[in-house]
């Protein structure tokens, strides 16, 4: 034997003690594959709620910018802001305020929160919102949205059926309060 050649325990394929193994057994192999499975579905789970997460999040960033829409109308149309004609405004479409004559303030008013309220139900699943006077903004869900008409401050409520599951109760709600 050279001295720098192994032993023939050592060699591939030999144990220690004399054995000669010659491959893997099953059960190694079933473990592995059990273990394999295992960190798949932890992955795919993992990716299932990361792309929930970022949907839900990007709703979240349409609700925020319909919010702010509605409130630079409010000042961009001070007249009707001051009448208060955007407190609680029923919307309608008001065809004379599509172009620059025969509009006035109260008609703004009203073709804005049409308009936006169009764009809520476009933009979010179920979305619907209200514009209104409120000294306790953070509350009320679709089917009671809890304004109390009292106070100087204005209160913008969205709601979206982020799981879309229909049940008003779990809608989700972006609120921003105002003073133009």
């Amino acid at each position: 034997m050279h001295k720098y050649s192994q032993p023939d325990c050592f060699k591939q394929g030999h144990s220690q003690n004399g054995y000669v193994q010659k491959g893997i057994a099953l059960m190694e192999i079933l473990i592995t594959v059990l273990v394999m499975s295992i960190g798949l579905l932890g992955l795919a789970s993992l990716m299932t709620n990361g792309m929930k997460f970022n949907q839900s999040a990007y709703l979240r960033s349409q609700a925020t910018v319909l919010a702010y829409s509605i409130t630079d109308r409010m000042r961009a149309n001070k007249d009707g802001f001051d009448a208060g004609d955007y407190n609680n405004a029923t919307g309608a479409q008001k065809t004379n305020c599509t172009n620059t004559t025969g509009c006035n303030a109260a008609d703004m008013a009203v073709h804005d929160t049409w308009d936006w309220n169009q764009n809520l139900g476009a933009t979010l699943p179920s979305g619907q919102g209200v514009v209104c006077l409120d000294s306790t903004p953070d509350d009320g869900i679709t089917t009671a949205i809890a304004c109390d008409g009292s106070g100087s401050i204005y209160a913008v409520k969205v709601w979206w059926d982020d799981d879309r599951t229909g049940t008003a109760a779990d809608f989700q709600r972006f609120v921003t309060s105002f003073r133009p």
